[in-house]
């Protein structure tokens, strides 16, 4: 798998010389805004207004053409009919623009054929012209950091705002630019850059992502997809931002699950696009959030750099409810409220005389008000305990002294330290959260807020820690991937016996049980007392993947007679069920007994390609759907996560008095799947083993059933 490339897009962001085509002084019309909005928010280098139409436009000279222009610009805004812009882009392809970005309207988004197609020659013309674009259908950019802006929006009305640390892209103009930079910027937080790009038809959110990440202003970058941006170039912005230690956080629109597709195996029954879209992003150590004011808010205590050890928090006020509020709201999210140190508590009573009953979260009531410092004081002993990894003061009215006091002590904490404010300065007006958000502070107004913040800082922390710590996935031993390609290309017809498919999956040493297969009541005969005791028999047909819906499976089957029996039985089932499909023969099978039965399964995502699902086996997976998503390939350790985040895990921990199961011979096996899931992804649509039974500790794991459905019916 090849790398993936980002556009450099500093002269996109910070040109020196930009064009305008389709510029007029009428501000009911787009280029009229746009080239208004630029001018008064101070851009600084040449601006060549394009219109055959206008002598002049703003009191500047307009140009009848980018021809006729005095000099090439780094960037070029088109705000033409949608007809006449693929011609526009193949100009500047001409002149040597690297960079351009088409605000009009009339392309995909509307969903016309006609449409599509227009949109479709846009981008063809820039890959013919050398120009890369943002849009169509966008509303452009603003760059506080080298004071340029391209857009229509009326939030950069006005003085311009200072430069920040928090970037945003988003594919919509509206939801970017009001509902996160303009929101942002009102709560006291400052902009580097920001871009709505629209369709997406070549620069896409990943290149602008890419960009922010390098960028050395931005600390922070926050991301609005209305579409799913290409999963392997997500991973390649992702793995960067985690190496930098910038996070990105990510609301997702489109949550529906009417993209899931009507699949033959329990696998795709059970994976949906956006619960795969979701595991991915924590995978990768993207934060998704669920609307656009908790990229901010989260954003707010991300920007300081200072990541929480641990889920472990202690909170402080003179109002106990504020206190009970922010206990409830955070056990809920999963932070913790540990009991302090001994020293911790002795300290407290000094504060407070009389103060008996020191818990976290800590009530310092009545006593503490009016007494000069006493606040400040007590939250330093509680930050500096070591079973604290974040404190949380929270203030209701007070006067500056005490308010100066904390957010001196935050700044300088090594531990994050969000303040929630519920209420104001008592005797200064010019001491507002507004006022300490711009300082650098992270202020909330509600516990609801900041608890969720404080939760994601400590997941950044937690996904920074992991990433540390682990090794990168390494081939299995003994896996075949030559070998597995060449039984899958051997293979006809688009879906895999059980017996192919499990030859397939055995190539990455996944094991079956004893088994044969047996054409004739005979042989199945033989097979059985081959292999002692009751046994399994089930139709093999590629034409019918699930055997139990069929009636073709007969279980727990001893003595000649019977397996005679169940062999005439499974055979009639299966004809009875689909008259017209191939049937191989029966299989004998060893019954595999005493064991868990898990679901492994592999799909293939629209965005991410291969993903790998794990859960418990059988036909109750659908019902339950218990399942982990993770990217492939992955270690025998990323494997164990994966099984603690079922909800049936204790099951395999030997509840009330059952055997434990053999986690390493599991973790393994789904550690060698994924390597199957990754190797063969592009060659497969979907790859289930259900059951694989996981026998008792120390007995490894056997597959009983196994699915592999190609990805087209001829050789891959």
């Amino acid at each position: 798998m090849s790398t993936p490339s980002f556009a450099d897009l500093r002269r996109f962001f910070a040109p020196r010389r930009v064009a305008l085509v389709g510029a007029t002084e009428d501000l009911s019309k787009f280029g009229g805004r746009c080239l208004r909005q630029m001018l008064d928010f101070g851009f600084a280098g040449e601006v060549f207004p394009v219109n055959p139409n206008r002598g002049t436009v703003f009191g500047r000279p307009c140009f009848p053409s980018l021809a006729a222009l005095p000099a090439v610009p780094d960037h070029v805004g088109i705000v033409l009919p949608a007809a006449r812009c693929a011609a526009a882009i193949a100009e500047c392809g001409r002149l040597g623009v690297p960079f351009a970005t088409v605000f009009s309207a009339g392309f995909a988004e509307t969903g016309a054929p006609a449409a599509a197609a227009l949109q479709a020659e846009l981008a063809a013309a820039a890959r013919a012209a050398g120009v890369r674009f943002m849009g169509p259908n966008c509303n452009g950019l603003v760059d506080y950091i080298a004071g340029f802006a391209m857009t229509s929006t009326a939030t950069v009305a006005g003085p311009r705002r200072p430069a920040g640390d928090i970037g945003v892209v988003s594919q919509s103009g509206g939801a970017g630019q009001v509902n996160v930079m303009w929101r942002a910027q009102e709560l006291g937080l400052g902009i580097s850059r920001q871009v709505s790009s629209g369709n997406d038809a070549d620069l896409d959110m990943c290149d602008y992502m890419a960009f922010l990440v390098e960028d050395p202003h931005t600390r922070v970058v926050l991301a609005i997809a209305e579409r799913a941006p290409d999963g392997t170039r997500l991973r390649a912005v992702a793995a960067r931002a985690a190496a930098l230690g910038k996070p990105i956080v990510m609301v997702k629109v489109g949550r529906t699950e009417a993209g899931r597709s009507a699949a033959a195996s329990h696998t795709g029954a059970v994976t949906g696009a956006d619960a795969v879209f979701d595991a991915a992003l924590r995978q990768l150590g993207i934060l998704r959030v669920e609307d656009a004011h908790e990229l901010y808010e989260t954003a707010m205590l991300l920007r300081q750099g200072r990541r929480p050890a641990g889920r472990r928090a202690a909170a402080l006020s003179i109002s106990g409810g504020n206190l009970v509020l922010l206990a409830d709201l955070g056990a809920a999210r999963g932070i913790e409220f540990p009991d302090y140190a001994e020293e911790t508590r002795a300290a407290l009573r000094r504060l407070v005389p009389g103060f008996v009953g020191v818990r976290n979260p800590t009530d310092m009531s009545a006593g503490a008000i009016g007494q000069k410092d006493i606040f400040a004081a007590a939250a330093r002993a509680i930050a500096e305990d070591p079973a604290v990894d974040a404190l949380i003061p929270v203030i209701t009215f007070a006067p500056a002294a005490d308010i100066r006091p904390i957010a001196a002590l935050a700044a300088a904490s090594p531990k994050p330290m969000p303040i929630l404010w519920t209420g104001r300065c008592s005797d200064d007006p010019a001491l507002t959260p507004a006022a300490l958000i711009a300082e650098g502070h992270a202020v909330y107004r509600d516990a609801l807020p900041c608890v969720a913040a404080l939760r994601r800082a400590m997941q950044y922390g937690e996904f920074l820690a992991r990433r540390a710590g682990a090794e990168a996935p390494r081939r299995p031993e003994g896996a075949d991937r030559d070998a597995a390609l060449r039984l899958l290309r051997g293979a006809g017809g688009a879906t895999l016996s059980e017996a192919a498919s499990k030859a397939v999956a055995a190539c990455y040493g996944l094991a079956p049980p004893r088994e044969a297969l047996a054409a004739t009541a005979e042989e199945a005969v033989a097979a059985a007392a081959s292999l002692g005791g009751p046994v399994a028999l089930k139709v093999q047909s590629p034409d019918i993947p699930h055997k139990t819906e069929a009636g073709a499976v007969r279980l727990g089957v001893s003595g000649e007679a019977a397996v005679r029996e169940g062999h005439a039985a499974v055979l009639a089932a299966a004809r009875a069920h689909a008259p017209s499909a191939r049937i191989e023969g029966v299989l004998v099978q060893e019954m595999v007994a005493g064991g868990v039965e898990m679901l492994l399964g592999a799909t293939r995502d629209a965005h991410f390609g291969p993903v790998l699902t794990v859960g418990f086996g059988g036909v109750h997976v659908e019902i339950l759907r218990d399942v982990a998503f993770r990217l492939p390939p992955i270690t025998a350790e990323e494997a164990r996560g994966m099984l603690e985040e079922l909800r049936l895990f204790p099951l395999l921990l030997g509840p009330r008095g059952r055997p434990r199961a053999d986690l390493p011979a599991l973790c393994d096996a789904i550690a060698r799947f994924s390597w199957l899931a990754h190797d063969l992804g592009p060659h497969v649509a979907e790859v289930d083993i259900n059951p694989l039974v996981v026998l008792p500790e120390g007995r490894g794991a056997r597959m009983l059933d196994a699915l592999i459905l190609r990805s087209t019916p001829d050789a891959p």
